[in-house]
């Protein structure tokens, strides 16, 4: 009971140990969900947060767990296309929905999306922990309309901590993905 079955190109089956014992046997959700283009289905508990769920009963890692309050953004996801704090959100809350994770944003075989790229030039990290909330609060903005200008995307930034950067690297990378004018650059001419 409470194994996870997780569907790729027909093949199902296990992919982890059995679902821990539960305090209280109602606490049982069967939820199916497609996560970064593959479905998914497992029973999770009631109060099972979609991080946890991401992280250990999937072992998608690179969504982080930073203040687990919501306030410092490493454990955004795109759900729906919107950004959510997979901290703040159930996974029940998960169910027939579409997930994406950082590592949904470009597979191993293919290049980096623009946004990467824009971070790995612009050494937008240093020590990678917020990295992976600030790609997907990014590639949220990203997705949803026009392409914004350069106090959108400084707005959007606020919702994300780094603790090491300074922000400068991580506002070059954010520009440069959309195209827009580096602030420095005109400083210097």
């Amino acid at each position: 009971m409470g194994a996870l079955h997780m569907s790729s190109g027909g093949s199902e089956g296990p992919i982890h140990p059995a679902t821990p014992p539960l305090s209280e046997p109602s606490a049982w959700h069967d939820i199916s969900l497609t996560v970064n283009g593959k479905p998914v289905s497992a029973q999770v508990e009631s109060r099972l947060l979609l991080s946890d769920f991401l992280r250990h009963r999937l072992r998608l890692t690179g969504t982080h767990v930073g203040c687990e309050q919501g306030s410092c953004g490493a454990c955004s996801v795109l759900l729906d296309g919107l950004t959510v704090r997979s901290c703040l959100t159930l996974a029940v809350q998960a169910n027939g929905r579409d997930l994406r994770t950082v590592e949904g944003l470009a597979r191993p075989d293919e290049p980096l999306t623009a946004l990467q790229q824009a971070f790995h030039e612009q050494h937008g990290m240093q020590c990678g922990f917020c990295t992976p909330g600030f790609l997907m609060s990014l590639a949220g903005l990203a997705e949803h309309g026009d392409a914004p200008s350069p106090d959108e995307v400084d707005e959007h930034l606020t919702g994300n901590f780094c603790r090491c950067t300074g922000y400068v690297n991580i506002r070059k990378a954010a520009r440069q993905a959309f195209g827009l004018p580096d602030p420095e650059a005109a400083n210097r001419d």
